[in-house]
């Protein structure tokens, strides 16, 4: 079977849904799938074609003003020429134009959409250009075959806005890497406690901003002797900075980026209190990665990740999301005795082995139906 897993970023940019891509795509390759990945590269400076970890990877120049929606005609072009040559193309990312040309160019293949749908724009920028598009991308799920959601969250988002039935859509959460995450155990390292995000750097979105605005107020107001790492990179990165320095925290927030992956997760595991206070996701590996190695995880009580707080995984930010409810909910956590919530996490959470079963029986379901209906 011919796959083609299409999204707007892969490795070695760093994001959820390139997490994703690359998870279930180099175990697709392992069980015998003849595979690609068709992803942007606005940047130009990654290689057009590569292999990594046995995947193909194939980059086409984009234009992506404020980093979204990845306008490329050589991916469309390529598609156009090759959509019919796959079995099953496979979307990723509802709110970027590369899964608008898999619906524009479907052919004798099957659609598959994860969509990793938001609702909304991350920024204010993407917000008004969303304006427009979402009257265009509602044939992304006219087209799709089968839409994933990766929560019940985002199905029942996708359910209401865009009037699907319910057959077409199916949740598959997203997994973590149980062989990996092993490895590494909760266990802080400093003299004093260090709160760590990780994440894209935007303001609309992940609440950045307001997690430095809380950390002033938990080091003024309650008196705590702590540490802010910050893992990320993006469009607010500068802004950021500026904050910083306007609150007088220069000594007392660090801000990392691309960290390898063992650097990235001994800074997770090292780490007191692991937060992600951002009101719009529709999953949160990151969060799902710190809870299976029993660090204490601090998440907004809203969207997908009130799913973690339902089940007593995480603690929950009250909505909605300000930076003093941010640093008493920190504040709290801190106080606990050092133990986590996250013990029975196993029954909880899926591996990305566990996923790649659900997907791969899904198309080998489709591929069935293709052959039937020829």
């Amino acid at each position: 079977m011919k796959i083609a897993q299409v999204c707007p970023r892969f490795p070695p940019y760093i994001g959820g849904i390139e997490t994703h891509v690359r998870e279930i795509s180099e175990r697709l390759v392992e069980r015998g799938f003849e595979l690609e990945v068709l992803s942007c590269d606005p940047s130009g400076k990654l290689p057009k074609e590569e292999v990594i970890n046995n995947v193909r990877v194939v980059r086409f120049r984009s234009w992506a003003p404020s980093e979204a929606y990845y306008f490329s005609r050589e991916l469309k072009k390529y598609l156009t020429k090759n959509s019919a040559k796959f079995d099953v193309v496979h979307a990723h990312s509802y709110h970027a134009f590369p899964a608008l040309y898999c619906a524009q160019t479907k052919s004798r293949n099957m659609l598959v959409l994860t969509p990793h749908y938001l609702g909304r724009g991350q920024t204010f920028f993407r917000n008004v250009l969303h304006v427009p598009y979402k009257f265009v991308a509602k044939k992304i799920f006219e087209r799709s075959d089968k839409v994933i959601c990766v929560s019940r969250y985002e199905k029942d988002l996708v359910m209401n806005r865009f009037n699907l039935r319910q057959d077409k859509v199916v949740v598959i959460p997203n997994g973590i890497n149980t062989d990996e995450l092993s490895r590494y155990k909760w266990r802080p390292k400093f003299p004093h406690p260090r709160i760590t995000y990780s994440g894209r750097l935007e303001r609309y979105q992940k609440n950045v901003d307001k997690l430095v605005q809380a950390f002033k107020i938990l080091v003024n107001e309650y008196g705590v002797n702590a540490q802010l790492l910050i893992i990320g990179t993006g469009p607010y990165e500068k802004r950021l900075r500026r904050l910083i320095d306007k609150l007088g925290l220069q000594n007392l927030v660090i801000l990392k980026h691309s960290l390898h992956r063992e650097a990235y997760l001994e800074e997770i595991a090292s780490s007191n209190v692991f937060v992600l206070p951002s009101e719009h996701e529709c999953y949160g590996i990151v969060a799902a990665e710190s809870i299976v190695m029993g660090v204490p995880t601090v998440v907004a009580n809203s969207t997908a990740l009130s799913e973690f707080v339902k089940n007593g995984l995480a603690f929950g930010i009250d909505t909605p999301i300000t930076p003093q409810r941010i640093a008493s909910t920190l504040y709290e956590t801190l106080s606990r005795p050092q133990t986590t919530k996250n013990c029975s996490f196993k029954d909880k959470l899926l591996s990305w082995d566990q996923v790649v079963n659900q997907v791969e029986q899904l198309y080998l379901k489709l591929q069935s139906l293709k052959v039937a209906d020829n």
